[in-house]
C-alpha cells in the first residue's frame, strides 16, 4: 500500500483516481492532458465519489475496532483494537486527511473546468460539486480539528500553503455553503452524468442534500445546541431521506482492481481473514435484545485452520452459536493472549490445523467480503435516528421521537438487503424487532442512549466504520468501556481523533502549528475537536 502525499494541486487530480464499468470507464481520462473543450468535467464528480467512498484499510485499522464493532488478534490491528501505534502503520492516521484533499480538489478543478467550458450548462454540476466538497471537508475537520477549508484546492490561485481555518469557522461555512448549493440546483437546467450516487436525479440530490445538512447540525449537539437546533429544523423542513430508497452507498466493481471493495479486499487478506471477528460488544448487544440481525451478519468458520482460512468454504450463520472476541486481546501467549481469557470456547480443528478464533463469529462472507459489494455513505435509517433525537430535545419538526425511531430501526434492518440479498429480514421479523424497541422516553438520557445505541448498530453493520465513531464521539453512546493493553499510547481511552498528516510538519509548518497550538493537548489520538468537548 503505496504512501502517497497530500496534493493541494487541483490541476493534477485527476491522475490518481481508478474507474469502474460503464460511466467508470472513462473516467482515467487526465484534464491536465485535455482541452475543456475535449474533457467533460462530470467524470470528474464520479473519480471523487469513488475515491471518497473507498477507504478500505484506513477505516478498519482504527475506527472499526476502536467502536468495537470488529474486533481483532492481529497486530496490523493494534492501532484500532488496542491504542497502539504499531510500526509505520500510524501512517494510515493521516490518511482522511491526504486523500481527503486529493478528493476535494478533484471536486474544484471539475467546478473549474465547468466554469470554463459553459457555466449555464453545467449549473447543476458545479452545485452538486459543492455538496460534495462539504462531504469530503465534514470527514476531514471531524477526524482532525482545524484543516483548510477557504483556501483549499486553490493552488492554482498561488495558495500553496493554505491556513487552517478553525472547525467553528469550517461549520459555519458548511452549512451555509450547503444550503446556497442546495437551493441552487436547477430541474430545467442540463442533467449531471457519471454520477454514482444518484445518477443525476436531483430530487434526490436535493433530500441528501438535507440530509448532510441534519448531520453536520447534529454535530453541533454539545458544542452550540442553539445553532444545531436552527439548522436541523431547516434540513427538516427542505426535506430529508424519504425511504431506503434515498440511501446512499457505491456499488463497486469486482472485476476492476482499482474500484473493487477496498474492504472487503483488505478482510479477504489471509491474516485478516483468520483474525477479524465481530466484536463482544456487538454480537452481546444483538443478541440480548433479540435483534435479527444476528442471524444475517454473522458466522462461524468451518472446523479447523485449514477451512477456517478457505474463503470459499461458508460458515454456519445460526444466530444461536454466533460469539463475538472480545477487544483487546492477541494470540501472544501472555496474560492478554485471548486463550487465557476466562470466557474463551476454546479452538477448533486438531494437531496443527487448529484455529484458535474459530468459535468466533467473523462477518459472514458471503455478505460482507464481495469485491464488488457496495459501500454504504449515509441512509435514511440515520437520518430517522437522528430527527429523533432533534425531537427529544424538543426541536420542532414533523413527527414525534417515537415515530421517527421506529423508522429509523426498522429502515436500519431493511438496508441489510442492500448489502446483500441474502442478509434480508423478513417483515414479519422486522415488525416483531421494532415493536419490541419502544423508545424509552421516561429521561432524555435513556431516549438518548437508545437512539444513538442503534445509530452505532446500524452504522456498524453497513460496514460505515467512520461514521459509528464520529457520532460515538458527539453522542457519547454506546457506552464502550475502553480496551487498557500494556503500552497503549491513550492512557486506556478510546481515540477521539487522529494525527494530522506527517508531511504537513514539512510542507505547512506554520499554519500547521498553528492549528496543533490550538488543541488541548496536542497533535495527538486524546485530543478533543472544537465540537467534541
Amino acid at each position: 500500500m503505496k504512501r502517497t502525499f497530500l496534493l493541494y494541486l487541483s490541476c493534477f487530480i485527476g491522475v490518481f483516481y481508478g474507474c469502474t464499468k460503464g460511466e467508470l470507464d472513462r473516467i482515467n481520462t487526465d484534464p491536465t492532458k485535455s482541452t475543456p473543450d475535449h474533457f467533460d468535467p462530470n467524470f470528474l464528480l464520479s473519480t471523487a465519489q469513488l475515491k471518497f467512498a473507498n477507504k478500505g484499510y484506513y477505516q478498519l485499522l482504527y475506527q472499526s475496532t476502536m467502536m468495537q464493532l470488529l474486533s481483532s488478534t492481529y497486530y496490523y490491528y493494534n492501532n484500532g483494537d488496542k491504542y497502539i501505534n504499531v510500526a509505520n502503520f500510524t501512517d494510515y492516521q493521516g490518511r482522511i486527511f491526504d486523500e481527503g484533499y486529493a478528493e476535494a480538489s478533484g471536486i474544484r478543478e471539475m467546478q473549474r473546468l465547468a466554469k470554463e467550458k459553459d457555466p449555464n450548462a453545467y449549473k447543476n454540476l458545479i452545485n452538486i460539486g459543492d455538496i460534495v466538497f462539504v462531504m469530503i471537508l465534514q470527514r476531514i475537520t471531524d477526524t482532525y480539528g482545524d484543516v483548510p477549508y477557504h483556501q483549499a484546492g486553490k493552488a492554482r490561485e498561488g495558495i500553496k500553503y493554505p491556513v487552517y481555518d478553525t472547525q467553528e469557522d469550517i461549520y459555519d461555512s458548511m452549512l451555509t455553503d450547503l444550503e446556497t448549493a442546495i437551493n441552487n440546483l436547477d430541474p430545467a437546467a442540463p442533467g449531471v452524468t457519471a454520477d454514482l450516487f444518484y445518477k443525476g436525479d436531483l430530487t434526490k440530490w436535493r433530500k441528501f442534500g438535507y440530509s448532510l445538512m441534519l448531520r453536520i447540525a447534529m454535530r453541533l449537539t454539545k458544542v452550540d445546541p442553539d445553532k444545531a437546533r436552527i439548522w436541523v429544523e431547516k434540513a427538516a423542513a427542505g426535506g430529508t431521506f424519504s425511504d431506503n430508497n434515498d440511501n446512499t452507498f457505491i456499488s463497486m466493481d469486482a472485476s476492476s482492481f482499482n474500484s473493487q471493495n477496498g474492504t472487503s479486499l483488505a478482510l479477504r487478506t489471509l491474516s485478516d481473514y483468520r483474525e477479524v471477528r465481530w466484536s463482544k460488544t456487538l454480537i452481546d448487544q444483538l443478541r440480548n435484545t433479540a435483534d435479527p440481525r444476528l442471524s444475517v451478519i454473522g458466522e462461524i468458520p468451518a472446523e479447523g485452520l485449514a477451512n477456517n482460512n478457505n474463503q470459499n468454504l461458508s460458515g454456519n450463520p445460526d444466530p444461536v452459536l454466533q460469539k463475538g472476541l472480545p477487544n483487546g486481546y492477541d494470540l501472544l501467549g501472555g496474560t492478554t493472549d485471548i486463550r487465557n481469557h476466562p470466557e474463551y470456547p476454546g479452538g477448533t480443528g486438531n494437531g496443527t490445523d487448529i484455529a484458535p478464533l474459530g468459535k468466533y463469529s467473523r462477518p459472514r462472507t458471503s455478505v460482507y467480503l464481495k469485491l464488488g459489494g457496495p459501500i454504504f455513505l449515509m441512509t435514511y435509517g440515520e437520518s430517522q435516528l437522528l430527527l429523533a433525537e432533534a425531537a427529544i430535545r424538543g426541536w420542532s419538526i414533523k413527527g414525534s421521537a417515537a415515530e421517527h425511531f421506529s423508522n429509523g430501526v426498522k429502515a436500519a434492518l431493511q438496508s441489510l438487503a442492500q448489502v446483500d440479498p441474502q442478509a434480508n429480514i423478513s417483515m414479519e421479523r422486522v415488525n416483531t424487532y421494532v415493536r419490541a424497541q419502544v423508545l424509552d422516553e421516561s429521561s432524555k438520557e435513556k431516549s438518548l442512549e437508545m437512539i444513538n445505541m442503534q445509530y452505532w448498530i446500524s452504522t456498524g453493520t453497513t460496514f460505515n466504520f467512520i461514521e459509528a465513531w464520529l457520532n460515538w464521539k458527539r453522542s457519547g453512546y454506546p457506552r464502550l468501556t475502553p480496551v487498557s493493553y500494556p503500552g497503549n499510547v491513550t492512557n486506556g481511552t478510546i481515540p477521539r481523533r487522529m494525527i494530522y498528516l506527517s508531511t504537513e510538519i514539512l510542507n505547512n509548518p506554520d499554519h500547521y502549528k498553528a492549528a496543533v497550538a490550538r488543541l488541548s493537548g496536542g497533535d495527538a489520538l486524546t485530543s478533543r475537536v472544537w465540537w467534541d468537548q
